[in-house]
């Protein structure tokens, strides 16, 4: 059906990587976006990470890793922490990996905000950015970081997980309910902000 294509290419992005000033990589706890962001930093894609994230508002903690327990298992304070550990077991060196632990109301559109404060303290000015996410996060990840970063180009590298894929989400009921889900969300966090997106 053409409504399940139109909704699979606006909620999935995946773009190739290029030369960029920096990787993002939002909140969460799922290590993969963590690791693919360190295979690109390895190979040169960019000098560095900003992983960012305290816990969930819903949780008040960081309950640890939903999956490979087997290496990334233990307690972490935050998610910024878990996704530092990620990194530095991938090999990125730890001098590259960039700070930002605080949480708010808007989830991801906080992570970006957040990043914006970190970066403009810092001094650098981001032109190109790459983002690591879950593939079913990535449109919302795209619109909230274009909001705190606007004339930055981004490009979408994100990792499958959960077994919710673009060739599949519309096959089960979790897959439905959780693009559906970011579908929803993108319309609430960015129905009062769209005239900042016009030309």
């Amino acid at each position: 059906m053409d409504i399940i294509k139109d909704i699979s290419n606006f909620i999935f992005i995946n773009n190739e990587p290029e030369n960029a000033d920096i990787i993002f990589i939002p909140g969460g706890s799922f290590p993969e976006p963590s690791e693919r962001a360190a295979a690109l930093w390895h190979n040169g894609f960019a000098p560095y990470i900003l992983p960012s994230g305290k816990y969930s508002i819903k949780t008040g903690v960081f309950t640890g890793t939903k999956t490979k327990k087997e290496l990334y298992g233990g307690d972490f304070d935050t998610e910024w922490d878990f996704m530092k550990y990620v990194l530095m077991k991938s090999g990125v060196d730890e001098k590259v990996i960039l700070e930002e632990k605080n949480a708010g109301e808007r989830g991801t559109v906080d992570n970006a905000f957040n990043s914006r404060t970190v970066t403009d303290s810092l001094g650098l000015t981001i032109k190109k950015a790459i983002i690591c996410c879950k593939s079913f996060h990535a449109r919302r990840c795209q619109m909230s970081y274009s909001w705190a970063y606007p004339g930055t180009e981004f490009l979408i590298c994100p990792v499958d997980n959960r077994d919710i894929r673009k060739d599949n989400w519309f096959n089960d009921d979790s897959g439905i309910q959780t693009v559906m889900s970011e579908l929803q969300k993108c319309g609430q966090y960015f129905k009062d902000v769209i005239p900042t997106f016009l030309p």
